[in-house]
Parts: C-alpha cells; structure tokens; sequence
C-alpha cells in the first residue's frame, strides 16, 4: 500500500532550521519512493522563485537548491494562491512544474485515504 507524504512549510528564510527540515523530509521521502506533495506558504514561496533557494545557506544542512531539485523530479510543488498573490507571484514567475492552489486543493490532498499530513 502506497501513501502519500504532503508537507506544508509555513517559514522561509526567517526561520531557516525550520524550513531545512520540511526540505529535507520532503527530499527525503521521494528518495525513499513516497509520494510527495510539498506545499510552500507564507515566506516559503520565495524558494519557488529561480535564484531564491540558491541563496539560502545553512551550516552542516544540504543546499536548499538541491532539495527542491528532488521534490521537483519526484513530487509536486506547490505555492499558497493567497500567498503568491501578496507577493506578485504568477507561475511563470516561478521554477518549472511548480502549481498555484489555494485551500480547496490543499484540504482535498490531505483528507485523501493513506495520506499523512506534516505542517512546518
């Protein structure tokens, strides 16, 4: 039995052991061969954006860049509607392959069977 893995960062570079833990669990669950769903709000679309997470340092933590890699070849990212918009974001603004979705989509993705829900 499959199960999906959707993990929703709430913090960017303001909080960055926080948001190096959601990146990391994310990437390391596709690894692991789950289906993710990683979802970006608040200060973590930002990473969404070509150039941000390349900006992102953290000491003994793997690059940001890389970890969005992962979670891009092998899940879905996802940034917040209301958060995108705040910041004058549209998807061409973002890296390929990542969506705009609100709460509909977010609250259909975690009431979904064998679907574990973390919040960052």
């Amino acid at each position: 039995m499959s199960r999906t893995l959707v993990i929703k960062l709430t913090a960017g570079a303001d909080e960055p052991e926080r948001a190096n833990q959601a990146l990391t669990v994310a990437a390391t669950a596709v690894a692991s061969g789950a289906q993710v769903s990683l979802w970006l709000t608040g200060e973590a679309v930002w990473f969404a954006v070509p150039g941000r997470a390349e900006a992102f340092e953290l000491p003994h933590a793997a690059p940001a860049a890389d970890l969005l890699a992962a979670v891009l070849a092998g899940g879905q990212l996802t940034v917040c509607t209301q958060c995108a918009k705040r910041r004058n974001l549209t998807e061409p603004d973002l890296l390929p392959n990542t969506r705009i979705a609100g709460a509909p989509a977010f609250t259909e993705e975690i009431l979904t069977e064998n679907t574990q829900a973390i919040v960052y």
